[in-house]
């Protein structure tokens, strides 16, 4: 079973950056895709970036594109967004993911396991 648990959130104005953490408690050949994922109330929850823990490559949504940084760190088995430039409807709940998607990367169904989420407020 894989335990992802996220840190790092918090609240920033707008033009502000945040850095979330996401630690994997152990790898399996099923969670070596990792992703983050965000739900702002009464909206459906939308992949934000992906990446692939062996190769590197990454996945962003058009939305957070130049503005967000996915990266890893496999000895530390830990995953970072880095968020820069925010603004106000990036507020939402931050999830992390991992899986092995067969289909979009940035769908959330393609994802098994899921950490409990941190959130992110950003003020104008």
């Amino acid at each position: 079973q894989v335990h992802l648990v996220e840190s790092g959130g918090g609240s920033v104005q707008a033009g502000g950056s945040l850095r979330l953490s996401c630690a994997r408690s152990t790898y399996t050949s099923n969670s070596n895709a990792m992703g983050w994922f965000r739900q702002a109330p009464g909206k459906e929850r939308e992949g934000v970036a992906a990446i692939w823990t062996g190769s590197g490559i990454t996945y962003y949504a058009d939305s957070v594109k130049g503005r967000f940084t996915i990266s890893r760190d496999n000895a530390k088995d830990t995953l970072y967004l880095q968020m820069n430039t925010l603004k106000p409807e990036d507020t939402a709940m931050y999830y992390c993911a991992a899986g092995r998607p067969s289909g979009s990367w940035l769908s959330s169904s393609e994802y098994r396991y899921w950490g409990q989420g941190t959130q992110v407020t950003v003020s104008s």
